[in-house]
């Protein structure tokens, strides 16, 4: 029986986006507890805003998070490669992940 945990180690991989490439959210991002001055569950990032890769750094030895700062919102929040998709590579988006499980992710 599974724990339903993920096993893959992105960070064997090289990071699908880099710092000032162009991104998409492909999902609703809502505050988890960890982006400060926001209440618990407060939407941090709206399916669909358009936003910039400001840095890539790794979560757990095995995850990249991006800090994606949304322009429009005034904000940056981490997301995983999984909520993003590619504005700059034609025909990169990340969402072969994000068609299944939930359509709400979580800040990190």
């Amino acid at each position: 029986m599974g724990l339903g945990r993920e096993q893959e180690v992105e960070i064997r991989k090289p990071p699908r986006f880099m710092p000032g490439e162009r991104v998409r959210a492909t999902r609703n991002i809502s505050n988890d507890g960890t982006y400060p001055g926001r209440e618990i569950g407060e939407n941090l990032v709206r399916k669909g805003d358009d936003g910039y890769v400001r840095d890539v750094g790794t979560f757990l030895q095995q995850f990249y998070i991006y800090a994606v700062e949304w322009v429009d919102r005034g904000t940056v929040v981490g997301m995983r490669a999984r909520e993003l998709m590619s504005l700059d590579k034609a025909g990169s988006p990340c969402s072969a992940e994000t068609t299944v499980g939930p359509s709400e992710g979580t800040a990190r």
